[in-house]
């Protein structure tokens, strides 16, 4: 039995059109991963010894917002469109376009933490812990960007929830920003607010922030359709899948260093 594909909603990119100026639901959406981020910090901050306070809040935010800005879009540049760079210098600064890479914005970030770690003097694997949680719903709401955009789109297919997308052909796709919405940002927070409640070392909901998106990223990748100017690379991986595996070594690697710390009494 053939099951008719699902149409791509009527979305228009474009929230509001002021003329000189457009304002983009994609946009819009890092302002909101931002407000979760703001929200869920504060409140994090406001509970008993927590050992930081308002100002510190705003000061990390501010730090994290360039790291994911800078980091996200020299990444993007980087990793994925460097030949357009060298033919258009200032294509590097049309984010509204789209065109962030995670992994150069979590670079950007671990920057920035770096820096926001020795200028109140905290423990880096600490603030790592405080951050994680932060993290996975504001993913989720820029995968929603890019699903409005209709960018990102997956691999042909025909499952039942298959979606024809605009700038896909007509061909049924899996629609994989949603995939990435509910793995590496509804589960993922779900996984780090459980484990946190077991009072786990210092360090280790940091690792597996870096782990669980590592993997959650990497299973994603078998169903989006790769970069056209990439495509598959070595060992059947695409360029995503390959930035992933330092995260998911890394991550562990992290988890396993805090437990060996912890037994030894050691605070990082």
């Amino acid at each position: 039995m053939t099951t008719t594909p699902l149409q791509f909603p009527d979305i228009n990119p474009v929230l509001l059109d002021l003329g000189l100026v457009k304002i983009h639901w994609y946009g819009v959406m890092y302002l909101v991963a931002f407000a979760i981020a703001w929200w869920l910090a504060n409140r994090q901050a406001a509970k008993a010894n927590s050992g930081w306070n308002k100002e510190q809040v705003s000061d990390l935010l501010f730090y994290g917002f360039l790291g994911v800005l800078l980091g996200g879009r020299i990444g993007y540049i980087l990793f994925y469109q460097f030949s357009y760079l060298q033919q258009d210098p200032l294509y590097l600064f049309r984010i509204w376009e789209g065109g962030m890479s995670f992994h150069g914005g979590l670079l950007g970030v671990l920057l920035a933490m770096a820096l926001f770690a020795r200028k109140y003097q905290k423990p880096y694997l600490a603030l790592g812990d405080f951050v994680a949680p932060l993290i996975p719903l504001g993913l989720a709401a820029g995968r929603i960007g890019n699903f409005i955009n209709g960018e990102l789109w997956g691999r042909p297919t025909d499952v039942p929830w298959a979606m024809v997308f605009p700038t896909g052909g007509d061909v049924a796709r899996h629609p994989s920003q949603l995939y990435h919405v509910a793995l590496e940002g509804m589960l993922l927070f779900v996984l780090i607010i459980l484990i946190r409640q077991l009072k786990p070392a210092q360090g280790v909901l940091g690792g597996v922030f870096l782990a669980g998106y590592g993997i959650a990223r990497f299973t994603v990748e078998f169903f989006r359709e790769p970069d056209a100017h990439l495509g598959v690379l070595s060992l059947g991986m695409t360029m995503g899948q390959w930035l992933c595996l330092p995260m998911v070594i890394a991550g562990f690697g992290i988890v396993l260093y805090a437990r060996q710390q912890a037994r030894r009494g050691v605070k990082s």
